[in-house]
């Protein structure tokens, strides 16, 4: 392990090494998995859990890539039949907030980052190529590449300035960077945004198959491609040595830097990737909300986002995207079922906590953090471990040391 961290120091922080390699180089290095160990690379049971795990994916992908094609019902659970478009909305809605909530479990399950204002980029990105397909001529993929530009530049002067302070003061910060936004938004300049309206998208530069109700199965499938990219994205950033340095950052900051690595950069490596993807799903949210809101703007989303994670689990990509579907079906569904007759007839002592979702997803955030540390993969792993079929966490500082 010396040797490991004397290698490490005189890469990462020696004057001589260093100097000599390029930014190029480096970044390469830093998103270059680290190398696995020989037991883990050809032990059986390591090789057929991976095996399994990636049969089940594609498994799931293809239903989910199928159910725009399937004459399945869910009564209570989805509006219509999986082919029509309310399921479809819903189901492509539920797909965009899991990506959303992995996006977030990115900074809070990797690099320990608890921002409130993470809602600004999902707001930005569906804001920004909404007022560029408004004001601009430009056609929806030149649109959609500006407005990617745009956020990464946001991600990254915000995160330069916020990391500089840890812990609650990071927050803050966030939060402050949001509520401008928001604020922005709402003051409606010159027009723009819609003001507390929102703003209505203009569907002459979007192409016809992604424009109309007929055409929400495409809209649907937008969605899972999207769900997927993020989470190949988040995989890769997440088994990276610079995600490896980030949950190492997370666990000890003050180990990381004797160790003569730079915490402050993995973190603002995290935090853009974390800010561009929010930004990439806002855009699609725009494309199928037909608009945008303030609400994608304002912390209520971030508080969202952050219940979701807890509800998957905290440190699970599987998890914050479970957390995003359940929450985003659940909000939805208790809204219909809120304003049904049948609600409506019951006794006020049970009509009242009913006729409120907010108090209902609240009942059941608590629940979960009481009776299920861990959320929903968190029980997973419980009951796995009791079946003898848990695998040990490595630490991110060994997993460093060993790639040296």
């Amino acid at each position: 392990m010396s040797t490991s961290t004397d290698e490490l120091t005189d890469r990462q922080g020696g004057s001589g090494g260093q100097e000599r390699r390029s930014a190029r180089g480096r970044l390469r290095s830093s998103l270059t998995p680290p190398p696995r160990t020989r037991a883990t690379a050809t032990g059986r049971p390591g090789a057929r859990r991976r095996l399994l795990g990636a049969g089940a994916a594609v498994a799931g992908v293809a239903v989910l890539a199928l159910l725009p094609l399937l004459d399945l019902r869910l009564p209570g659970v989805l509006p219509t039949a999986t082919y029509q478009p309310g399921a479809l909305q819903l189901m492509a809605l539920c797909l965009l907030m899991g990506a959303a909530a992995l996006t977030y479990h990115l900074l809070i399950g990797v690099a320990g980052l608890l921002s409130f204002g993470h809602a600004l980029y999902v707001g930005a990105g569906s804001y920004l190529l909404g007022i560029l397909l408004e004001r601009t001529g430009l056609g929806l993929v030149p649109a959609m590449l500006v407005t990617l530009v745009a956020v990464v530049v946001l991600a990254n002067v915000t995160g330069a300035v916020a990391l500089r302070v840890s812990g609650i003061p990071f927050a803050m910060v966030t939060l402050a960077f949001a509520q401008a936004g928001s604020v922005l938004v709402r003051r409606n300049p010159g027009g723009s945004t819609g003001g507390e309206e929102g703003l209505s998208l203009n569907t002459d530069q979007v192409p016809a198959v992604l424009v109309g109700v007929s055409n929400t199965r495409n809209l649907y499938w937008l969605a899972l491609a999207v769900l997927i990219v993020v989470f190949a994205v988040v995989s890769w950033i997440q088994n990276s040595r610079a995600g490896h340095l980030a949950e190492a950052v997370r666990e000890n900051e003050d180990r990381v830097r004797v160790l003569g690595l730079r915490p402050y950069l993995a973190k603002l490596l995290i935090f853009v990737v974390a800010g561009t993807l929010a930004g990439c799903v806002g855009m699609v949210h725009l494309l199928l909300q037909s608009g945008a809101v303030p609400r994608t703007v304002s912390a209520d989303l971030t508080i969202s986002l952050l219940v979701m994670v807890v509800l998957g689990g905290v440190g699970s990509r599987w998890g914050a995207v479970l957390g995003g579907v359940l929450y985003t079906l659940l909000d939805q569904r208790l809204t219909v079922l809120a304003q049904s007759e049948s609600l409506q007839a019951l006794p006020a002592v049970l009509r009242v906590p009913l006729s409120e979702p907010l108090f209902l997803l609240g009942s059941l955030f608590v629940l979960v953090v009481l009776f299920l540390p861990g959320g929903l993969a968190g029980s997973v792993r419980r009951l796995s471990a009791r079946t003898g079929r848990r695998r040990p966490r490595r630490d991110p500082a060994e997993v460093l040391g060993q790639a040296g």
